[in-house]
């Protein structure tokens, strides 16, 4: 058997998956996300561990001696400063967290040599930035620190007690150089960061390590287990959903991403990132939204209502929300407007509008958002989009995308596509084999409504960002 564990933004997800990859067992826990301030994002790594004790011993249950390996997935772009022995110095700073917009300037004075050496959009939110902040406003924090760890990594170190990192993550640092295939020095140094923050690297399926007496005695699994590098949560998800070349894929959850996988290195496209994959070779063109099931979670409870009653609500109102808009950038957006001040909410509001008319809004502004991001991926062949990911499960709900986006939907039946990516990491670290994968199982295909026209409603909506752009900056 092999374990996946995947530290996601809001919970943490355990599962279990026999030697043919049959799931045996699965369940998750949830942490929270703070704003101590506006635009920021933060959790406690205490909370995440706590979590995943939990859970990981009502997954594993008897049969922790059978357990071969685990494998680690989780979110990108974060900084966990720790001492040696991975004790945390401060709350995690997260992906979603905009503090950084302040420094971006220092990135952007990089020589032009040195940007394209990213291959990525200079971004609020990733580690590197990040640490810019962290160096000028928390100086002694800063300096105490011995590691700067992305998630998933600093949760590596309290499970072997050894500092690594991986590649699928690294690249999403904005302190990797693509082309060379490690660390950035000469970025580090132009920007004055310390290098020695950044974990020595190794492969996504390499074994980085064992379990720590400690850490096996908290998980309820053998000491001495091969802990796999694993990888970013998108990288996993690629691998557990075997994402052909060249075919698109949505994932819904906390944010949205849309994915493009290649052989080769992706060149740069502007609005657009490129990370490596898990596997040894080629990497990925994404769009990332940054607000899919976070803005709408935050329309739901605005609306005080739970999820069945939102999608209800939702269902009660014509298209188009009687000309009602609803702008997710709740934290910033980055595919495709880069934009860490751009803030979200209802527009045009009046009396003829109802509670259902602000929940069909919020549904439509998010896929909106991911219509805008899709127009900017290189084109593929394959008119039909694969969707994963456990925040679009409702068939009003995917129904809605594939009219929005105008592309038939492949969804596809891989629950938790990202913590199985992470158990056959695992499988591979110990068996020295590429991860197998067969294609997975459509579970149905959604074909676009076509007596709905979505462009005014899309072109209303992309105006309403560009009138208010200017709003959002001399707001801060």
């Amino acid at each position: 058997m092999h374990l996946g564990l995947d530290l996601g933004t809001g919970s943490a997800k355990v599962a279990l998956y026999g030697e043919g990859g049959e799931r045996v067992r699965e369940a998750s826990a949830s942490y929270a996300v703070r704003a101590p301030h506006p635009g920021w994002a933060e959790s406690d790594p205490g909370e995440w561990w706590a979590a995943l004790g939990r859970v990981t011993r009502e997954v594993v249950g008897e049969d922790g001696g059978r357990v071969r390996a685990l494998g680690l997935s989780g979110q990108m772009h974060g900084v966990v400063l720790s001492d040696a022995e991975g004790r945390p110095l401060r709350p995690a700073v997260l992906w979603a967290d905009a503090r950084a917009a302040s420094v971006l300037d220092i990135y952007r004075a990089l020589p032009q040599d040195l940007r394209l050496t990213l291959r990525n959009p200079i971004t609020a939110g990733m580690a590197g930035p990040t640490l810019l902040w962290l160096r000028e406003h928390e100086v002694e924090v800063y300096a105490g620190a011995r590691w700067a760890l992305q998630p998933k990594d600093w949760l590596r170190l309290r499970l072997t007690g050894e500092a690594r990192a991986e590649p699928s993550d690294a690249s999403g640092t904005l302190l990797y150089d693509l082309g060379r295939d490690g660390w950035n020095a000469p970025v580090a140094d132009a920007l004055g960061l310390r290098s020695d923050l950044l974990a020595p690297l190794t492969g996504s399926r390499s074994v980085a390590g064992t379990l720590t007496p400690a850490a096996a005695a908290h998980l309820g699994l053998p000491a001495g287990l091969p802990v796999a590098a694993g990888a970013a949560d998108t990288a996993a998800a690629l691998l557990g959903t075997a994402l052909p070349e060249n075919q698109i894929q949505l994932t819904v959850g906390t944010g949205a991403q849309l994915v493009v996988r290649s052989m080769a290195l992706p060149q740069a496209r502007e609005g657009l990132h490129v990370f490596r994959t898990a596997q040894d070779q080629g990497g990925y063109t994404l769009g990332a939204v940054q607000n899919a099931g976070l803005a709408l979670e935050w329309a739901r409870r605005t609306l005080r209502c739970d999820w069945e009653e939102f999608y209800t609500l939702a269902r009660g109102a014509e298209p188009g929300s009687r000309g009602l808009l609803f702008l997710p950038y709740l934290t910033g957006d980055r595919t495709p407007h880069l934009d860490p001040h751009a803030r979200g909410g209802w527009l045009g509001a009046g009396l003829e509008h109802d509670p259902s008319h602000l929940a069909r809004a919020a549904f439509e502004g998010v896929a909106l958002s991911i219509r805008e991001a899709l127009l900017l991926l290189p084109g593929t062949d394959r008119p039909t989009i694969r969707l994963a990911g456990g925040g679009s499960v409702h068939p009003w709900w995917r129904q809605l995308l594939a009219d929005i986006l105008g592309r038939p939907l492949d969804v596809l039946e891989v629950p938790g596509a990202s913590v199985y990516g992470a158990a056959l990491l695992a499988q591979s670290a110990v068996t020295g084999r590429p991860p197998e994968v067969g294609p997975p199982h459509t579970e149905a295909i959604i074909e676009p409504h076509a007596d709905v026209d979505w462009s005014d409603v899309a072109g209303r909506f992309s105006a309403a960002y560009g009138a208010l752009r200017g709003w959002f900056d001399r707001k801060q």
